[in-house]
């Protein structure tokens, strides 16, 4: 007889049985991996923002590094109010502190959301890869409304209202995201007044994340939440604006009409994260109080980002590559569609081969329009335009603010995005 201890049998939930990583994550690993290998890679797939922090939020967290003890679950007061006031000037918001909770990044918050609140998710595609299958994990029931590039790559108010139509009592949580990602699109003011429009017939919840709003283009950004505040989450933090994915931090701004939702929201958090990091919190009140340095650098990083999506989409719209201009963000959601002739002689029939390949042939790194709720057959992918110096880039803007931002600054200082994006038009046009 074996003195072995035989283990019981192992299962898996079956909600994550066959999950995947994240292919955001799972793209970077991949690509880091082929760097050590020695390969020459251009990493346009995931979406972390090439500027750094601005000095005046790191000093705050070099003075606020001795922080030790755990912060309350809803988060620190100081930043609560902070959040508060930034969306108060931003959106005429009526927030309080007590209407923000503060949790490890804003993706931890949107889990936590849809563990809370029970109701269909409905979400709009091409959309951010860890929506559904957060929604899987729980075991949410998903819809999709599949949107198109005629309408911005955007859901329209009569496409919310047809879905909805079929029943209209059922609670549901849409997800809307803006400037977005995959496509660098945004809704306008008149689309998001029509969507409130629906969403207060049909008393629908909205969670609008709106992380890259301050990434619009002309510093225009508009929230739902002007429309619809009685039924708006809007989701925020510093990943993308502010250049700190790293430093795990998302708000959460609700309306008073939904303070339960907060309340059950932070008992889940007190049995799961407990807190957010203490340093970050006090870091990220200098961030959300903005102020001159703030401004001054969200209005460079913006002229970068407009610059450079703006070119690559002139020349992926001239090889053949239909591509919308970028309205905010840093991504783009080209469709090589018309150039599937082409393209089907190398065997290639949908986006996760496209991708593939072009990883192969070019060493380019982009995410298959699939792994965004799109057809597998079509060949649409994201290009995340973040592979070059931002620190690099300011710098530039900083001695001279009326520097042309031009072809040749873009070859000269973001050289990796102008290689691949050449290397892209080149492969799919050969």
């Amino acid at each position: 007889m074996s003195d072995s201890i035989r283990m019981p049998e192992v299962h898996i939930n079956l909600n994550i049985r066959g999950m995947k990583p994240s292919a955001t994550v799972a793209i970077n690993e991949r690509c880091n991996e082929l760097l050590k290998e020695g390969r020459e890679i251009f990493k346009l797939g995931l979406g972390q923002s090439p500027f750094p922090v601005p000095g005046v939020v790191v000093d705050e967290l070099k003075a606020n590094a001795w922080q030790k003890d755990y912060l309350p679950v809803r988060g620190l007061r100081l930043l609560r109010e902070a959040v508060a006031d930034y969306h108060r000037r931003g959106e005429g918001s009526a927030a309080t502190h007590d209407d923000v909770l503060i949790g490890p990044g804003s993706k931890e918050l949107m889990f936590l959301l849809q563990l809370v609140y029970y109701g269909d998710i409905l979400i709009p595609t091409p959309a951010w890869v860890s929506y559904a299958p957060q929604a899987k994990i729980i075991g949410r029931n998903v819809d999709f409304l599949p949107t198109n590039p005629a309408n911005d790559w955007s859901m329209t108010a009569a496409q919310l209202a047809d879905h909805c139509a079929e029943d209209p009592g059922r609670p549901r949580l849409v997800v809307l995201n803006y400037p977005s990602n995959p496509t660098g699109r945004t809704y306008t003011a008149e689309m998001l007044e029509e969507i409130a429009v629906v969403a207060k017939q049909y008393r629908l919840l909205i969670l609008s994340d709106e992380i890259y709003g301050e990434l619009h283009h002309e510093g225009k950004h508009v929230s739902i939440s002007r429309y619809y505040p009685q039924g708006t989450i809007i989701s925020s933090g510093l990943s993308k604006w502010c250049g700190a994915g790293g430093w795990r931090l998302g708000t959460f701004t609700f309306p008073r009409q939904l303070r339960w939702l907060l309340d059950a929201m932070a008992s889940v958090a007190s049995e799961t994260y407990t807190s957010t990091s203490a340093p970050i919190q006090y870091a990220a009140v200098r961030a959300f109080r903005g102020g001159t340095e703030i401004e001054r650098y969200l209005w460079r990083v913006r002229r970068v980002l407009k610059s450079l999506g703006n070119w690559i989409a002139d020349k992926f719209n001239a090889a053949g590559i239909r591509t919308l201009a970028p309205q905010g963000a840093f991504y783009l959601f080209p469709d090589f569609g018309p150039l599937r002739d082409n393209l089907s002689k190398r065997g290639i029939t949908g986006s996760a081969s496209m991708c593939e390949k072009l990883l192969e042939a070019t060493g380019v790194a982009i995410l298959p329009g699939d792994d965004f709720g799109r057809a597998k057959d079509e060949l649409t992918a994201r290009l995340a335009y973040v592979d070059f110096d931002g620190a690099r880039a300011l710098s530039i803007l900083e001695t001279d603010e009326n520097v042309q931002i031009d072809e040749n600054f873009l070859a000269t200082h973001c050289p990796n995005v102008a290689n691949a994006t050449r290397r892209i038009c080149e492969w799919a046009t050969a």
